[in-house]
């Protein structure tokens, strides 16, 4: 088919064509972006945690009264909770991973703040933190419970047996290319911590953070008087074991307050909601923006086949078949459409540019361009396909009728 008497015909009736052109452009430009940012965040939501997140929960608990011992209350809830049936382990930890809250500090791998530094986001936990969160050791072993210091007032003072269990993130940043197991760490007062376990992953209190895997347990029990307890039960067994545990704990002691008991898969949830949000809000925005361009491809193409009835049956009286009339229709829109996809992909490559510079976000990777030009040409052809046919029906006798 030649493609002259095609451009000849788009020349008379180029208003539409530019129009469905820059819609197309800027079709390809909204698409492709915002399939590469939802698909960051699906994978960022769907990063693996290192815990057993599914099957664990906290409580926030605070005790008062003039006889209270808030050590004595942390001991008999760990030995209570860890005999409920159902559940794997218990723990106490102020900080709560996935939760949205923490603490942090910078350590050095010199006194003096000096050498390699890293910040890292820490846990003041016991003895059987490890396998109370579900976390797996690469390497050293969990803290025993001689280790854990029960400080009874506040202090900066490293933890006194000097151990802490990190995680590999962690250990990878500040000791690269090393072996961080048994090294020591330092903080800004010089003060030494020994590395005696080093976690295959593990995910910390701030999901946005870009170091989230950088975390660090610390075997301390401060004087309170609040802490969370972080519970792990079995698998299919947490609503059981959250009911259990909550009046188990509300009838062991009264002079405590016991806050709500919340599922860690929850505050998960919680603290990516931004990102879940985008993800719908960026589907919803692509599938109208793709619908519209798909009407709008729908409608020159209608629009083409009405106005040109006279012509075609001219085409079929002269000897054109069914099949040179449908090619004819498609191949026009193929023009078109390859027309917006050229100005598009520039148009994509310039926004997934500026996206990446003003928001720090990763660069566009042109297999989503490619997808989208590829796509694109899809949903044309689809679009103007029905229009085509509907060309290839008109009679011969048109030709001799007015329009």
């Amino acid at each position: 088919m030649e493609v002259r008497p095609i451009l000849s015909a788009l020349a008379r009736n180029s208003a539409g064509a530019i129009l469905v052109s820059l819609q197309i452009a800027i079709t390809l430009a909204i698409v492709v972006n915002a399939v590469f940012l939802v698909k960051q965040r699906v994978v960022t939501v769907n990063r693996p945690t290192g815990m057993d997140e599914q099957n664990m929960f906290s409580v926030r608990v605070t005790g008062f009264g003039k006889d209270f011992n808030f050590h004595d209350m942390v001991r008999s809830d760990m030995d209570l909770l860890r005999r409920l049936p159902g559940i794997v382990d218990a723990t106490n930890s102020p900080q709560v991973p996935l939760s949205g809250g923490g603490s942090s500090s910078r350590y050095y791998t010199e006194p003096g703040e000096k050498g390699r530094s890293e910040p890292v986001n820490y846990f003041e936990t016991d003895d059987h933190s490890v396998n109370a969160l579900g976390v797996a050791l690469a390497s050293g072993k969990p803290f025993e419970p001689q280790d854990v210091e029960w400080r009874k007032q506040e202090s900066q003072a490293p933890v006194a047996s000097g151990k802490v269990i990190v995680s590999k993130g962690f250990a990878d940043r500040i000791f690269p290319n090393e072996n961080a197991l048994g090294k020591s760490i330092y903080d800004n007062l010089g003060q030494p911590l020994r590395i005696v376990g080093v976690m295959e992953h593990m995910q910390g209190s701030w999901l946005s953070w870009d170091k989230v895997d950088s975390t660090m347990l610390v075997p301390l029990v401060n004087p309170g008087p609040s802490t969370q307890y972080i519970v792990r039960a079995r698998p299919g067994e947490l609503d059981r074991v959250m009911a259990s545990a909550e009046a188990a704990l509300k009838a062991a002691m009264k002079e405590r307050v016991v806050g709500k008991l919340e599922k860690m898969s929850v505050q998960k949830d919680r603290s990516y909601s931004s990102d879940t949000l985008i993800v719908v809000i960026l589907g919803v925005v692509t599938g109208l923006v793709v619908i519209f361009s798909s009407l709008g491809i729908f409608g020159l193409a209608t629009f083409n086949v009405n106005t040109r009835t006279r012509q075609i049956g001219t085409r079929r009286a002269i000897g054109a078949r069914r099949i040179d009339i449908v090619r004819y229709f498609l191949v026009e829109n193929w023009m078109v459409t390859t027309a917006g996809v050229v100005v598009g992909c520039v148009l994509t490559l310039l926004g997934g540019f500026w996206l990446a510079t003003r928001f720090g976000l990763a660069r566009l990777d042109l297999y989503y361009l490619v997808g989208g030009v590829l796509g694109l040409w899809a949903v044309g052809q689809l679009a103007a396909w029905q229009p085509s046919l509907k060309a290839s029906k008109v009679s011969p006798a048109m030709a001799t009728r007015n329009v």
